[in-house]
């Protein structure tokens, strides 16, 4: 019989475990700053007795992080849903009809992830200005919505393809439309690669910076990123305030990233397996 554990196998396991260990190295530095007392000049690392929660406190009532956080949370789920919706229904038609204007449409659409978003600025900007939508949480979410399509359509289309049409083909001979056949049948057979898409957008969404305080500046409405900020000055950085934002803010992210993980792969290996 061959056992599981051999000296490779070992060694591999215990090289990994170091590794994973190297990577917590920064979170117990996070941690570690957000207790510290305000006028502490020991090391990230170095731990100072007894830890205080007193800059959480300050922290959450400084930065108004309670608005803030639900601004975040609109912004993302109110984009997440928008996305999921918008990619899925363009993705269909391109991974199903196979006419010359459905490869073209879709490598149109996949085009938009070479353009840069910095050339967009001033004609967004401009945009969003004459619809009077600046200082709205609607101006992040259409942004959004325009930013993340590309990389989403080309996700569900690539998990379309490998998908059978088994289970079409028998809906639409029980008299399915096709509205009904993707509402019923494929969207449901879609929830690994939606897995994905929402966790991947809703990270990057819920971290952004430079959009919210582009388009949300001056205005009352900001996001947990732009509020923690506020902690940043030219002369003067108050670290353990900063830190303690963070692990604030990291917190419902994490347990969404922690909640759907295993569909990432899923997704990205496409079709039913797994």
């Amino acid at each position: 019989m061959h056992t599981r554990y051999t000296w490779r196998t070992l060694t591999r396991e215990t090289a990994l475990i170091l590794v994973a260990l190297l990577f917590l190295v920064p979170l117990l530095g996070l941690l570690n700053v957000s207790l510290k007392p305000q006028d502490s000049q020991t090391s990230a690392l170095a731990f100072d007795w007894p830890p205080t929660p007193d800059n959480y406190v300050k922290a959450w009532q400084d930065a108004s992080l309670g608005p803030a956080l639900g601004n975040s949370l609109f912004i993302t789920v109110v984009s997440v849903l928008l996305i999921v919706a918008c990619s899925a229904l363009a993705a269909y038609p391109l991974a199903r009809v196979t006419r010359a204007w459905s490869r073209f449409s879709f490598y149109f659409i996949i085009g938009g992830l070479l353009i840069p978003g910095q050339l967009a600025l001033l004609p967004l900007y401009a945009t969003m200005r004459d619809l009077g939508l600046l200082g709205s949480l609607w101006s992040v979410v259409l942004i959004n919505l325009g930013q993340q399509l590309p990389f989403s359509v080309f996700l569900y289309t690539m998990f379309l393809r490998e998908l059978p049409l088994d289970y079409e083909e028998a809906a639409m001979l029980d008299g399915a439309g096709p509205v009904r056949c993707f509402a019923t049948v494929v969207f449901p057979l879609l929830r690994p690669v939606t897995g994905t898409v929402v966790i991947l957008n809703a990270v990057g969404i819920w971290n952004e910076f430079f959009t919210p305080l582009l388009y949300l500046g001056g205005s009352d409405n900001t996001t947990a990123p732009v509020a923690i900020y506020g902690f940043v000055s030219q002369y003067v950085s108050l670290w353990p305030l900063i830190f303690a934002g963070l692990v604030i803010s990291v917190v419902p992210i994490l347990v969404v990233y922690f909640a759907l993980q295993k569909y990432i792969i899923k997704g990205f290996a496409g079709g039913l397996k797994g």
